[in-house]
């Protein structure tokens, strides 16, 4: 199988990159929603990309989707993306961004102040102390939800599994210590170069779930992408020596995104659960 990305694909990456390293700053952000960056998100296409082009959409795919997805899980994009992605063209205003939707995803709920529409039954819905600054959160009483953005959020994922990955090896080639770059040292080199390779496993299940779009290879990416994002993101304050975990850095941000993106979409437990079922059921 061939996961090489064609013209068409690498130009919708570097758009989306440029997009949102132009408009938005993780140092400026808070737990309260950007609407006119939603809105420009919305006329860039980002939430109409699978729509048709009859309805207004761009017309593209499921691959296409993960790699935009991969561009806000680099940035930590806040904001309800995934259910506000799948609600357009059943909700009017979410294609072009003037909607925002949640979506009863599990027992989490993000962003539900802030939304304009809740897909699943939200009530009952308490408010919870969200370990990521950038993510308010509302537990509901019965666990379950729609179940339908894992792929997206293993995508956000890696996304970010691949930035903390740049952000230990650009720290490991500048800071110095005994005279030489930190990232000269064994110790260091051996973490950088495990958080590439969880990066990239997680790449090709992320990407091989979006050619085939199997419920089953979509569970095996959350799985593999929620443990590259958690571990890289670590791996990463252990090669800042700790100072990553201040406000001087973003990596801690990556690493309590990751923390709630794991319990988005489809929980570690439940895609075990699902993979284990199918195994034991396989000829």
């Amino acid at each position: 199988m061939d996961f090489q990305l064609d013209d068409d694909q690498r130009a919708l990456r570097a758009g989306m990159r440029q997009l949102l390293e132009g408009r938005f700053s993780l140092r400026d952000a808070t737990d309260r929603l950007d609407r006119a960056l939603w809105r420009e998100l919305g006329e860039a296409g980002f939430f109409s990309l699978a729509l048709p082009e009859a309805e207004g959409g761009v017309g593209l795919g499921l691959p296409e989707a993960v790699l935009v997805f991969e561009e806000a899980g680099r940035v930590l994009l806040p904001g309800p993306a995934v259910a506000t992605f799948l609600a357009a063209g059943v909700v009017p205003g979410a294609a072009t961004g003037e909607a925002v939707v949640t979506a009863v995803d599990g027992a989490l709920v993000p962003w539900l102040d802030e939304a304009d529409v809740v897909q699943g039954e939200a009530a009952g819905a308490v408010p919870l102390r969200s370990v990521d600054p950038l993510t308010p959160l509302h537990r509901v009483p019965d666990a379950g939800g729609l179940d339908r953005g894992a792929l997206l959020y293993a995508a956000e994922q890696l996304g970010s599994a691949v930035r903390t990955c740049e952000t230990a090896v650009q720290y490991a080639r500048r800071r110095k210590q005994f005279g030489q770059p930190i990232g000269a040292f064994q110790a260091v080199k051996h973490l950088c170069a495990q958080m590439l390779v969880r990066a990239e496993l997680a790449r090709a299940a992320v990407y091989a779930a979006a050619v085939t779009g199997d419920r089953l290879d979509a569970s095996a990416a959350k799985l593999l992408a929620d443990d590259a994002a958690v571990r890289n993101a670590r791996d990463c304050l252990q090669v800042h020596g700790g100072m990553g975990f201040t406000w001087e850095s973003d990596v801690h941000l990556h690493l309590k995104r990751a923390w709630v993106r794991a319990e988005l979409g489809r929980s570690a437990r439940a895609a075990e659960e699902e993979l284990a079922e199918a195994l034991i059921e396989a000829p």
